[in-house]
């Protein structure tokens, strides 16, 4: 797994483990004896709805961070692009070293997200398509003094996010699958490098919404492919425009990958947070579709870790999720979702 041609390897993840103790919150492993019983298999859950900013993505904003100060490498200013989470990651961060940022977003980020990223100090400008964003922000980065902390494709990033998956798997016995959400593949690539290490037996599995399946696609033709345009999807965490250049070589080595609709999405944001009594948002759900597909053609008593990557959403995003109660029956995992 550590080939000279990843520019990220474990040794990396556990280096950002060390840089980040006490700096991020050590989050708590959850599971839910129904859900045990329902789908014949262990299910463990880490909780990254009860990190700072409710999210995975401190993980990474803060290494990144961490490692310019180690350096002496102090930037006058950061700018990030975002869907939100790593936006208030980053805001968060930088607030502790008390560095100015500025986010780049769209105009359909999430209200919520939105906020608490100006509440940590930062100022958003938002764009009318996830492109534009990008633009601007490489067109911000490029001024003297100025940092850009890029929301996935950097080696410290990835590194960050696997030291969610090095606590979990540090902090349970044996795994036999490892799954995560995937948008541009920093958290589903660090648990993999972390996984391949700690659980080298253990299967690594991704997930990401149907609507928005560059990653999917890219893994099918074997190079990095694009949305077509704006995708309208609940796991907007997972709605990236494309995978990156350092993210997509280890996501090559993922052992499978599934594409999930509107109504799974939704389906799963519903039971996890009736089953586990904990708010978490559609992109972390999504992931357990994957869950069901592999319990149901798994041998019984076997152990899943499921990165539960954030619980942050707005209030707009969970009317559309309980649009349609789906808690009237218990989960259903006859249905089956095409992997790669």
């Amino acid at each position: 797994m550590d080939s000279p041609s990843l520019p990220v390897n474990f040794d990396d993840v556990y280096q950002a483990s060390q840089r980040l103790k006490g700096k991020v919150t050590r989050t708590p492993l959850l599971q839910s004896a129904r859900l045990n019983q329902w789908l014949g298999q262990r299910i463990l859950f880490k909780a990254e709805c009860f990190q700072t900013t409710g999210a995975f993505k401190l993980r990474g904003a803060t290494n990144f961070i961490t490692s310019l100060l180690e350096t002496g490498n102090i930037p006058r200013h950061i700018v990030a692009n975002s869907s939100g989470n790593h936006a208030q990651a980053v805001a968060f961060a930088a607030a502790q070293a008390n560095i100015p940022v500025t986010v780049f977003s769209t105009e359909s980020i999430s209200a919520v997200k939105a906020a608490a990223t100006k509440d940590y100090g930062a100022e958003l400008r938002l764009f009318a398509t996830r492109p534009e964003a990008d633009e601007a922000v490489k067109f911000a980065a490029a001024q003297d003094g100025v940092v850009w902390i890029p929301p996935f494709n950097h080696p410290l990033i990835v590194a960050g996010q696997g030291t969610a998956a090095l606590e979990a798997l540090q902090d349970s016995n044996q795994v036999d699958a490892v799954f995560a959400p995937c948008g541009g593949g920093g958290l589903l690539s660090g648990t993999l490098l972390a996984t391949r290490e700690l659980a080298p037996e253990a299967k690594v599995i991704g997930a990401e919404p149907l609507v928005a399946n560059d990653a999917a696609r890219s893994l099918q033709s074997g190079v990095i492919e694009s949305l077509d345009g704006p995708v309208s999807t609940l796991a907007d965490g997972a709605a990236t425009p494309a995978v990156g250049d350092i993210t997509f070589p280890l996501l090559q080595q993922l052992d499978d990958f599934y594409e999930v609709n509107e109504q799974q999405i939704a389906y799963w944001t519903q039971w996890l947070q009736h089953l586990l009594k904990v708010h978490v948002e559609p992109t972390s759900a999504m992931t357990m579709a994957a869950v069901a597909a592999w319990a149901a053609n798994t041998p019984a008593g076997q152990t899943a870790m499921v990165m539960l990557s954030g619980g942050n959403i707005s209030q707009a995003s969970m009317a559309k999720v309980w649009a349609t109660d789906y808690l009237l029956q218990p989960p259903i995992i006859g249905e089956y979702y095409d992997s790669e």
